[in-house]
């Protein structure tokens, strides 16, 4: 191979893909007792946290555009997990709210991060460490590397 920096093993990227996908997929079958997709699951998580947020927020938080976060909420309020409305104080808001549906199914979900936690296997610290490192990442890519415009 002429350029070294193309092998695959030594990208930094290629394990945290990898790593992300088989992790969703160990979620799968939790996540199917209560009716989710890992998507719909930390949407959920984060309303449980708040009661409410406002759609933008959501999509901020989660790192997700507003052309996946928009059938992910329809999906939700149409099994009446959530509600959507527009804000009183500024109607371009769309605030997502808990249902009592929704805050009931937090009991079914409770276990889940325990059963996952046995699947990934690290000591307190290991995933600490982890964690920190990964939002790192997260956040110095998110925020220092925007993408360069294309060249027409």
């Amino acid at each position: 191979m002429q350029y070294e920096q193309l092998l695959l093993k030594n990208q930094l990227c290629f394990p945290i893909y990898a790593c992300s996908r088989e992790i969703i997929k160990a979620y799968k079958p939790f996540l199917d007792e209560i009716g989710l997709t890992y998507t719909q699951y930390i949407v959920m998580m984060v309303l449980w946290e708040r009661g409410s947020v406002t759609a933008k927020t959501l999509g901020s938080e989660l790192h997700l555009d507003s052309g996946t976060l928009t059938p992910l909420l329809k999906r939700l309020e149409s099994v009446g997990l959530v509600t959507r409305a527009r804000a009183v104080d500024d109607e371009r808001s769309l605030v997502v709210s808990l249902t009592e549906q929704g805050a009931a199914l937090e009991a079914r979900a409770a276990d889940i991060p325990r059963r996952m936690g046995a699947c990934v296997d690290l000591s307190a610290d290991e995933a600490a460490t982890l964690y920190r490192l990964l939002y790192r990442v997260l956040g110095n890519v998110a925020h220092t590397c925007p993408p360069e415009p294309h060249a027409e």
